[in-house]
């Protein structure tokens, strides 16, 4: 009989511990799923526009990004809103945007009026 009550017992606790073990690694499943990739900004100037793809590459003196926009983007002159087809070459801007699945994908774009605009 004790031999059976001390099986029983070890049987007990292998499985308690087995449920711990999974429930850690699903929490650890779940972690990574729901954290939110960081926003990363960039100024600089276009160099590169395709309207069609929804692209644009900004440049400073450090590095060179390319970014790619969706229905989510915010462009804005001020506070007005603008559109992608509203930005030209050349143009000054400031964009946070995300790396998601290896694609920098732009969340806003601040176009940057230069000093001579914003005095007329």
């Amino acid at each position: 009989m004790k031999k059976i009550t001390i099986l029983f017992v070890a049987v007990v606790l292998l499985f308690s511990f087995a449920s711990i073990s999974f429930a850690t690694e699903a929490t650890k499943a779940e972690h990574m799923v729901t954290q939110k990739p960081k926003v990363k900004q960039i100024t600089g100037d276009i160099i590169t526009l395709d309207l069609k793809a929804g692209t644009l590459t900004v440049k400073n003196k450090k590095q060179e990004v390319s970014l790619s926009t969706d229905n989510k983007t915010v462009i804005k002159l001020d506070k007005e809103r603008k559109t992608l087809a509203d930005l030209k070459s050349g143009d000054s801007v400031m964009a946070k945007y995300t790396q998601v699945d290896g694609q920098n994908i732009a969340k806003s774009i601040a176009i940057k009026t230069a000093p001579s605009e914003a005095m007329k």
